[in-house]
């Protein structure tokens, strides 16, 4: 083995266990495999940043606007709007619908912006009609990861694999190719979830002050005659740029002032609604001399001061995806970063590897900071919740946009254009790459695409980690890694029966899938599988379609696909539930994928 190759698995070895522990931001690793790749001489700078300009990486990045546009154009909600008719149907009829619907969509369109918009419309129906919500966010994740594996275009995962087979010589995958593998793997996948319903949670609405405690938090306080604060300004008291306590509003003489100014002047006998935990509510009683009423929500205020204005103010809750401008502040932080119109007052962590317990930020605000996928809980005027809108990468789970507000013409026009991108596509008239690009063109053309929106909404995390994982691919080829490697199963699986072979290779992709992004374990198995499929003189393409498809079917844990992530913080779900139902559905796609991938050979 050569110092190349040595430098090589150390290089991987870091990226794996930033991937697994999260210690930095997925961007942040890719930059990091860049530059380390050029420093130690692994790749040419060229070849470090060619990432950049893959033609996999801007199809990608095409089609994350495409969906983009399909979102707000009201595209994905008119697709979806049948599905309220179902609500009355039994739980083993509507689990096959959705999971059928939520695959079909995101055959075309990205699988994450489909289930986000699938969880809004769950949550509403949970609420309105008592929908066991946990029940269908996990299937509809699983098959919208299903789904987006049946198109060469379905999700960035293909498109890589796709690539890498491209630039090594072996040629490509048509558009419909593997379509049959894909949809047998999903009609195999629906009966058995279904099947698995009865053991996932049964979790409903969300109760947002029961889940958040929220009466731990807002309080009612009235200024003795006796207290320091009397003559005092708000900026000169202690709940001015205070991370632990925040002065929702002031009620004076029957009046209400919400977010009052730093420059009132404090009476006595004045009533505050202030935001903190017991404990600090306990500490500002003894050194101010208040007088502290029975905790309230605010929607319950309002039948204490009989003024208008206080109903209006609700309870939403964010759920933070990768990039959003958000991520790395804390409590203390939000109250001053976001828009004055919202006032953050708790964060839910999600769960992680590291992280396993959920934890609540209760005391130690300063202490806890937003990642992908936690969600913030904000109090808001109804009327300005248009202000939360234009956060970029922050989906609303209380709020769910009816389709009727979106434009027909807008609606009808995009949907065509995505219609054309997929015939060009699907024809072969067209690469992925410049049809989708060309779609793009189309929308932007005819306004119905705004860019300064496209720069928010875009996960560039993705895009980066593209960009960034491609010269490992690079690196491995470069310094021979992945002929090192192929050369060792070869040996392991020399005179092996073809099912075999290909069932080893599967079986490791997905393992590696479960712990790793499915682009990073796509870009580093499918070089591999090449070699593989060369030192035995065998037809490629059951190779790398077991290469794909294994990366995609990350299903026995949380934290290998992004969709997974999400319903795993808000669906009441623990680890066992991918574990155990996740676990079997991978074994059960893993005996099939080797024997259908074998008949090819």
């Amino acid at each position: 083995m050569s110092w190349e190759i040595i430098l090589m698995f150390i290089v991987l070895l870091i990226t794996v266990v930033l991937f697994v522990f999260e210690i930095f931001p997925v961007d942040k690793v890719a930059f990091f495999i860049i530059v380390s790749l050029i420093l130690l001489g692994l790749v040419s700078p060229e070849e470090g940043i060619s990432g950049f300009s893959n033609s996999a990486t801007i199809a990608v990045l095409a089609l994350m606007i495409l969906a983009i546009a399909m979102e707000q154009n009201g595209v994905i909600q008119w697709l979806t709007s049948g599905m309220s008719r179902i609500k009355f149907l039994p739980l083993i009829v509507m689990g096959p619908i959705f999971m059928f619907v939520t695959a079909g969509i995101s055959a075309f369109i990205s699988t994450t912006a489909v289930v986000i918009v699938f969880i809004k419309m769950i949550n509403q129906l949970s609420e309105k009609y008592n929908i066991p919500q946990s029940k269908l966010f996990l299937p509809i994740s699983f098959a919208g990861i299903l789904g987006g594996s049946c198109t060469l275009m379905g999700t960035s995962t293909n498109l890589i694999v796709n690539s890498v087979s491209k630039n090594l010589g072996m040629g490509t995958l048509g558009f419909f190719e593997f379509s049959l593998l894909g949809l047998i793997f999903l009609g195999i996948s629906i009966i058995y979830l279904t099947i698995t319903l009865r053991w996932l949670p049964w979790g409903r609405a969300q109760n947002l002050n029961k889940d958040y405690n929220i009466d731990n938090y807002i309080a009612k306080v009235r200024i003795n005659p006796q207290s320091q604060l009397v003559g005092k300004k708000i900026q000169e008291s202690f709940m001015y740029n205070n991370s632990d306590v925040s002065l929702l509003q002031l009620i004076r003489n029957n009046r209400v002032y919400n977010s009052p100014g730093k420059y009132i002047t404090l009476k006595a006998e004045d009533d505050l609604f202030l935001m903190c935990d017991l404990n600090n509510l306990s500490r500002i009683n003894e050194s101010e001399n208040l007088s502290i009423y029975k905790e309230k929500k605010l929607e319950e205020q309002d039948n204490e001061t009989g003024e208008q204005g206080l109903e209006e103010r609700i309870f939403v809750e964010l759920l933070m995806l990768p990039g959003a401008s958000l991520l790395g502040k804390t409590i203390g932080d939000l109250r001053s970063f976001m828009l004055r119109d919202a006032i953050p007052i708790a964060i839910k962590k999600r769960k992680t590897l590291v992280n396993i317990k959920e934890r609540m930020v209760h005391n130690s605000m300063n202490q806890m900071v937003l990642k992908a996928g936690d969600r913030l809980l904000v109090e808001i005027f109804k009327e300005k919740m248009y202000t939360l809108e234009t956060m970029d990468n922050v989906v609303l789970l209380q709020k769910f946009d009816e389709i009727n507000r979106k434009s027909k013409f807008k609606r009808y026009f995009s949907l065509g254009v995505l219609l054309l991108v997929i015939a060009l596509a699907a024809s072969g008239l067209l690469s992925i790459m410049v049809s989708a690009l060309t779609g793009v063109c189309l929308l932007l053309i005819t306004k119905n695409l705004d860019l300064n929106s496209v720069y928010k909404k875009v996960n560039w995390q993705i895009f980066f980690l593209l960009a960034g994982m491609i010269p490992l691919g690079i690196a491995m080829h470069n310094t021979g890694a992945d002929m090192w490697i192929s050369e060792k199963l070869l040996e392991f699986l020399v005179d092996q029966p073809d099912f075999i072979i290909i069932g080893t290779l599967f079986l490791v992709t997905m393992l590696m899938s479960g712990v790793v992004s499915n682009n990073a374990t796509a870009i580093i198995m499918a070089p591999i599988a090449i070699s593989v499929a060369q030192g035995m003189n065998l037809d490629f393409k059951p190779f790398i379609l077991a290469v794909m498809f294994a990366a995609n079917f990350s299903f026995f844990t949380p934290v290998g696909y992004q969709t997974n992530t999400l319903i795993y913080s808000i669906g009441n779900y623990k680890f066992q539930h991918f574990l155990l139902i996740g676990g079997i559905l991978s074994i059960i796609l893993w005996i099939t994928a080797t024997v259908l991938l074998t008949y090819m050979l």
